[in-house]
């Protein structure tokens, strides 16, 4: 099957990992969700060789890496390294959701193609900002 779909209720409830990957197929990387209820404390980790993303999707992020601590809100996006130390709370009133998606071994360069030659224009457009 070339796709798959799912949603976070589907995958689980309560709070925790949304283990998305294999319900996915997803093999080139690893990805998953977790949900913190208010005021959560998250786990002071790193990784041997995974970077990580992270998406917020849902309330409010407290990052602390490094020496720095800071918050992000619903669409904030942070990349950390892998041995980079990271802890990531709930800092909010409201469940915090995040998507996580973990790889090794780089980008792989732009590989998209067009299903349709008609579309390049419309492809162009996108990546300018309009939307036709």
């Amino acid at each position: 099957m070339g796709y798959r779909s799912a949603s976070l209720d589907e995958l689980g409830d309560g709070y925790g990992f949304r283990k998305l990957r294999q319900p996915l197929g997803v093999t080139a990387f690893g990805v998953n969700a977790l949900v913190y209820p208010p005021g959560a404390e998250g786990v002071h980790h790193f990784h041997d060789e995974q970077d990580e993303l992270y998406f917020v999707h849902a309330g409010t992020a407290r990052f602390e890496v490094e020496d720095e601590t800071f918050e992000l809100g619903p669409g904030g996006v942070v990349h950390v390294e892998s041995t980079t130390p990271r802890k990531i709370s709930n800092a909010g009133d409201d469940d915090l959701v995040l998507l996580v998606v973990g790889g090794k071994g780089g980008y792989v360069g732009r590989d998209g193609r067009l299903v349709d030659p008609a579309d390049l224009e419309k492809r162009q457009a996108l990546s300018r900002g309009e939307f036709r």
